[in-house]
């Protein structure tokens, strides 16, 4: 097994003195801290982290748990809106805890969803997997389990070096405190130029998904009644940067999405900076939640990453595929199997992902969401072999949208942001395409091939280094730290 605690990549410049100390926490925990949770919407907790100082709007109305939709003949009822209401009372208490009502709560049955658009029969590739025998009532522990029970999904050779892989490259406590250090310090130095300013760390390293090479993403939200030019405060940003003893290489890329690219000095980690994307506030802590529902999703989706990065299909910058776009077809897939492993949480709970929801009290969103618990038990191998099968033969990319909001393949209309689309990937709040990235009928055959190929070769040798150079990616993530 390789070492969880090895110290932090490249030349720190803690050492140096390069930052002030931290001021003492205040206001609201970013981290969630919690006991590690297992088949928890609540996401676990990392060591204790500079506070984010957020403070919410009081509200004199007492706090409530968002409602758990309705069971219908053992089905939930599905909610196609959003209430329009349900922000007044997202006000949190202190706990660090979601709210439990009983030491065991009854798991709510996963919807039935095929791997097919909505209304059609069920396809042959849902009949290849056998179905799982287990209690068709699960009770869930209260209490999360040991992380140490991955290794239930890992007997075989495939699923094993998943794990490995996964738990050699997965984002450390040391790692994340590193960028959080470096945020807290930014946010003091924005706040020169902008008092308003509220600097949010988002993406990988927020939301579980990160490797100990994962750079950081950061969301400057300036609120106020003028709308502020991205450009110009990026430029500002830029300038003021460069004064700073602790940063350098500063980039502004003019993407359509404007970023401020930058580095840590001394050190390899990377920053990219937008100016109120608050979008990537909500998918962070969305994706969060799926992310620590099972323990079988922060394992397939680093795999995931780690092929497509290798076989040169995860890069937008490059016309292929975002790593958010690979994360959502994780997720659909994920949600579709015959038995899912993953419901749709803004369908079954969308009080606690609101897009209308106050960006201050979006991380407590997924606190009252109970524990889940799939009937699923294929193991992380099953998966990663049923993942490529599905988008190698299954999926029709010319018909449907991914969409994870509704846990099925929705079918392709001729609106504009669909039509003439070579991909279609949904964006959960914003409901565009993720995907577009992919305009270049080359490299959708490149990424169609791969797929092809992998799912081939994978299927025949049952050996994850057949796909992909475990042991290289594994000492290029050490050599990183």
């Amino acid at each position: 097994m390789y070492p969880r605690s090895a110290a932090p990549r490249g030349r720190s410049p803690y050492s140096n003195g390069l930052y002030p100390p931290p001021s003492a926490p205040r206001c609201y925990d970013y981290n969630h801290q919690s006991m590690a949770a297992v088949n928890s919407f609540y996401a676990p907790g990392l060591e204790r982290l500079p506070a984010y100082e957020w403070k919410p709007t009081p509200s004199p109305s007492p706090v409530l748990p968002p409602r758990t939709p309705t069971m219908t003949n053992g089905r939930k009822r599905q909610n196609d809106e959003y209430s329009p209401h349900v922000v007044k009372r997202q006000r949190l208490d202190s706990s660090p805890h979601p709210i439990i009502g009983s030491p065991v709560i009854q798991a709510p049955r996963p919807h039935r969803l095929d791997h097919a658009v909505a209304g059609s029969s069920r396809s042959s590739f849902d009949r290849s997997y056998p179905r799982s025998h287990t209690n068709p009532h699960p009770l869930v522990p209260a209490v999360p389990e040991s992380s140490s029970s991955l290794r239930t999904y890992a007997k075989d050779k495939l699923s094993g070096q998943m794990v490995d892989l996964f738990e050699a490259c997965q984002q450390q406590s040391s790692d994340l405190a590193r960028k959080e250090m470096c945020r807290t310090q930014l946010q003091q130095d924005i706040q020169r130029v902008y008092a308003v300013g509220r600097l949010y760390l988002t993406g990988s390293s927020m939301n579980g998904l990160g490797c100990r090479s994962s750079d950081a993403d950061l969301c400057l939200v300036l609120k106020g009644n003028k709308r502020q030019d991205p450009i110009h405060v990026l430029t500002v940003l830029q300038k003021l940067f460069k004064s700073l003893s602790y940063i350098e290489r500063t980039q502004l890329i003019r993407a359509k999405v404007p970023i401020l690219r930058f580095r840590e000095k001394g050190s390899d980690l990377e920053f990219d900076l937008n100016v109120n994307n608050t979008v990537g506030i909500r998918n962070t802590f969305l994706l969060r939640s799926y992310a620590y529902a099972d323990l079988r999703i922060r394992p397939m989706i680093l795999v995931v990453k780690k092929w497509a990065r290798h076989n040169q299909i995860n890069d937008a910058s490059k016309g292929t595929l975002s790593s958010y776009t690979l994360v959502l077809m994780v997720l659909h897939y994920l949600q579709t199997l015959k038995e899912p492993v993953l419901p749709s949480l803004q369908r079954d709970y969308p009080e606690c992902f609101n897009p209308l929801m106050d960006i201050d009290m979006v991380p407590d969103g997924p606190k009252y969401i109970p524990s889940y618990f799939s009937r699923n038990q294929f193991s992380l191998g099953e998966l990663l072999l049923g993942f490529l099968k599905y988008y190698a033969t299954y999926f029709r990319w010319d018909k449907q949208v991914i969409s994870i909001r509704e846990a099925r393949a929705l079918p392709k209309s001729n609106s504009p942001e669909w039509r003439n689309k070579f991909i279609c990937v949904e964006e959960p709040f914003e409901r565009n395409n993720v995907a577009r990235a992919v305009h270049e009928k080359i490299k959708f055959e490149a990424i169609k091939a791969q797929f092809v190929e992998s799912s081939r070769i994978l299927q025949q040798r049952k050996d994850l280094n057949s796909i992909l150079p475990v042991r290289t990616i594994i000492n290029k993530e050490s050599s990183r730290r």
